[in-house]
């Protein structure tokens, strides 16, 4: 393993049967199915490495680079991405009755959306690997922000997206050079036609922890979180799930920050949240079971949380068990009024994915499972300004009659203009 103190990767581990893989060279699922997790040489690192070295780093991701996978400095791909705000949220936070309530705000990510994060880490490794094309399924905002990493990595990429995938989503890959094809379906199609593809054209497979890199940038938040937060530990943190990548890793982050001692105590209480339309993963803790099952007519507004079975399910919902955390659904009409709340109350035009999270958090509190002095992370993923439709919803539609006021004919209107 190399020894210049920018990554300290060791290998690959399967989280199910402990098979050890290397890491200097493609490796997709193990053998038994599952995904694989990269794992680094703490012992090593905990002896040269303290809150102390980040000082005078670059305010992005790669100030983490020791664990991170990436292990030359050369083959970093970068937009900028990391250290987003952690905001406090006090009007909101009255409301809800949570006054230590904040956010994780991704929306100021490239590309809008907290998949930058995954894609940046994603891109860089399999650059460095020495890949040239890969291909991958997604709702929408994975897709642009891996068709946008690539496009700046000089490689290839073709995105599988549901027909109902957020319309600018699909125009950033198109503008980024993708290969974009649509399915009539859901994610869960688009993951059959990759997988396809990819033995057909020996093609990188970048679907859903299929490869091990996108979850070691996914995993940066929960970093950002701890320093933000003077590496203090928050009570609770609340993540929208879909496929969960960004709870897994935010979990592995804190085990690893635990581990090197940069935190001690209890980790956070997780909180995976879905929409009722689509809740496998809350229905599989409701019942204690260790994996989800298929989610029949899966459907919600909340695009990025729309999938009806995780490859990874397995590793959220030891999270929750784990961290004493939970999973809950909510509405779709809790979710597009929790938009317009936050919205309105602290000026933060969140994603429908952070409004169910914030919505869990309103339900939570209410029900007394958050306690009023406790410290909450909500996660916001990303832009509201990628889903006008959701909010459009809420827009009243005006008769041109009804319209006040009528200024009449079009020289009318330029005097009143002028004056």
């Amino acid at each position: 393993m190399a020894r210049d103190n920018y990554s300290y990767l060791s290998h690959l581990e399967c989280p199910k049967c402990g098979l050890i893989y290397h890491s200097t060279g493609v490796q997709q699922l193990c053998s038994c199915g599952s995904p694989l997790l990269a794992r680094y040489d703490l012992e090593s690192l905990r002896k040269v490495w303290n809150p102390s070295s980040l000082q005078g780093r670059e305010m992005n991701l790669w100030r983490y680079h020791e664990l991170l996978p990436v292990r030359e400095p050369q083959h970093m791909i970068t937009l900028g991405e990391g250290m987003t705000p952690l905001l406090r949220m006090p009007s909101l936070g009255i409301d809800m009755s949570i006054p230590h309530l904040y956010m994780k705000d991704e929306s100021l990510m490239p590309s809008g959306s907290f998949k930058a994060r995954g894609a940046a880490v994603g891109i860089s490794k399999a650059k460095e690997l020495g890949v040239k094309r890969f291909a991958m399924p997604s709702n929408g905002n994975a897709g642009a922000a891996w068709s946008l990493y690539a496009a700046r990595a000089g490689m290839s990429s073709s995105v599988v997206m549901p027909v109902d995938a957020p319309l600018i989503t699909r125009e950033e890959c198109i503008a980024a050079g993708a290969e974009l094809l649509l399915v009539k379906g859901l994610i869960s199609d688009a993951g059959r036609i990759v997988a396809e593809k990819v033995k057909r054209e020996g093609l990188y497979d970048a679907s859903t922890l299929k490869e091990p890199y996108r979850i070691e940038g996914k995993k940066t938040m929960g970093f950002e979180i701890i320093e933000q937060m003077d590496f203090q530990i928050p009570d609770v943190i609340l993540y929208a799930t879909g496929g969960g990548v960004g709870l897994i890793g935010i979990y592995k982050a804190l085990q690893e920050l635990q581990e090197i001692g940069w935190i001690s105590g209890p980790l956070p209480k997780l909180v995976a949240v879905q929409s009722e339309n689509c809740a496998p993963i809350v229905r599989a803790w409701e019942n204690q079971l260790t994996e989800s099952v298929f989610w029949d007519k899966s459907s919600t507004a909340a695009y990025g949380i729309n999938v009806p079975k995780a490859i990874g399910d397995f590793l959220v919902l030891d999270a929750l068990y784990k961290t004493g955390g939970a999973a809950i659904s909510v509405t779709e009409e809790e979710i597009l009024a929790e938009q317009r709340r936050v919205t309105r109350m602290e000026g933060s035009f969140l994603c429908p994915e952070g409004a169910a999270a914030f919505a869990a958090a309103r339900i939570l509190r209410a029900n007394g499972w958050i306690e009023e002095e406790e410290k909450v992370v909500v996660i916001n993923t990303g832009s509201g300004l990628k889903y006008p439709g959701a909010s459009a919803q809420a827009i009243p539609l005006l008769d041109p009659e009804d319209v006040w006021p009528d200024y009449g004919d079009k020289e009318e209107a330029s005097s009143v203009t002028k004056r």
